[in-house]
């Protein structure tokens, strides 16, 4: 049981880097993160704006992992962003392949904090 919640604040706390990262160091360098956003959102929001918004949310997602409450829902949220940051920028995909380790990571947290869920009802036994 221990190596479960080990496992669990490995993947919470790595998760919570990969997000927590990019926001932080976009504050110092925004040229190197506006590029990633989609094309046809340019003209809506104004790229930086969007890019710290995007960053907000971003660190948002990441305290609430290490928070643990209802983890499945940031967890996810970041794979979707995740799953969409590579599939708008697959011209990218030699520097943005990480990003589907770091899905992976979110998933399995997710999956693996929903399988401690007790089921409520009654089992059924088809074998008997």
């Amino acid at each position: 049981m221990q190596s479960k919640v080990l496992v669990s604040w490995i993947l919470r706390i790595s998760l919570a880097f990969a997000f927590v990262f990019p926001p932080i160091n976009a504050i110092f360098d925004p040229d190197s993160w506006i590029g990633y956003f989609p094309s046809f959102l340019n003209g809506y929001v104004d790229p930086t704006l969007m890019l710290h918004g995007f960053g907000v949310l971003e660190i948002v997602l990441a305290l609430w992992v290490l928070s643990g409450w209802k983890i499945q829902i940031p967890a996810a949220v970041m794979s979707l962003m995740l799953l969409a940051i590579v599939m708008f920028n697959l011209a990218q995909f030699q520097v943005l392949f990480r990003d589907l380790s770091i899905m992976g990571m979110s998933l399995a947290l997710m999956f693996m904090q929903t399988a401690r869920r007790p089921r409520k009802g009654i089992p059924i036994n088809l074998d008997a």
